[in-house]
């Protein structure tokens, strides 16, 4: 009899993530007999643990910070997303044994986006986005891939910005800080990728009202899950999309490949990974 299908998410630290509780719902509501666990690895002992995952029992693994742009290196093939984005985030052994890695962000992102605001490529031929770290290079192949037009990336640090839109090319454009909130009334889409607003973390400042009154909003920090910038956007009765999906839809790629099946993103899985966010 084959074992029971293991899989994890690696991290250092890893004790932050709410994988556990997102594959954890899964495997309890589709009655599969698996399991899914945290793993704390060294940066130094990353590729020995990568390297032992089928010895260890893991059929594959997620993979959280600061471990995504060496595990893209550890695999032996990518798919166009993890390349383009430079990162891994889910991991599986292919039926040769072979590591394959995959970037689900930006499919998140983009999934949560869609669900949450519909119509916002109907008055989306500007974007804003804030932010120049990992997440963002995932939202940005996200909008690129979805044919936005033109997108605005702004950053406190410039020069992380300039380093994308050399990168993904066209059509990025970077604007200072400084400057954002002069641009916003061009913008039908406003993405935070920073921290700023983030439970324990500095308010991000910045002019909602300045936005069109179709203009969608979103943010994908969920600690906590209304962040100021969310509640100024309802408060100009603005469409405003929450980071958790992004989140729960992002697992769902790497819960298929592990397990053999697509698991739904439900009202029932968010309340219960709510209820792992403490105070938000």
């Amino acid at each position: 009899m084959s074992k029971a299908p293991r899989a994890c998410v690696i991290g250092w630290p890893v004790e932050h993530s709410r994988s556990p509780a997102i594959h954890g719902y899964w495997l309890r509501q589709y009655g599969i007999d698996g399991a899914y666990e945290k793993e704390a690895v060294r940066p130094e002992d990353l590729a020995a643990f990568l390297s032992d995952l089928p010895a260890n029992g893991y059929v594959g693994a997620n993979v959280t910070l600061p471990h995504k742009e060496a595990a893209l290196h550890a695999a032996r093939s990518a798919d166009v997303a993890a390349k383009a984005i430079g990162a891994a985030n889910t991991l599986w052994l292919d039926a040769n044994g072979s590591l394959q890695a995959s970037n689900t962000d930006a499919y998140g992102f983009m999934t949560n986006l869609d669900e949450g605001a519909p119509k916002w490529r109907e008055t989306c031929g500007v974007a804003m986005v804030l932010g120049a770290g990992g997440a963002a290079r995932a939202i940005l192949h996200g909008l690129i891939e979805a044919g936005v037009p033109r997108i605005l990336l702004t950053n406190r640090t410039v020069a992380k910005a300039e380093t994308l839109a050399r990168d993904f090319g066209a059509p990025i454009e970077v604007i200072p800080w400084e400057t954002k909130d002069s641009a916003l009334s061009a913008c039908g889409l406003l993405v935070n990728t920073t921290s700023l607003g983030m439970t324990g973390q500095p308010p991000l400042d910045i002019m909602v009202g300045a936005l069109p009154a179709a203009a969608v909003v979103t943010d994908i920090v969920y600690v906590p899950l209304e962040t100021p910038l969310l509640a100024a956007a309802r408060a100009r009765r603005l469409t405003a999309v929450d980071g958790l999906g992004m989140l729960l839809h992002q697992a769902v790629p790497g819960f298929e490949r592990w397990f053999g099946v697509r698991p739904e993103v439900t009202p029932a899985l968010r309340d219960h990974v709510v209820t792992t966010l403490g105070a938000a």
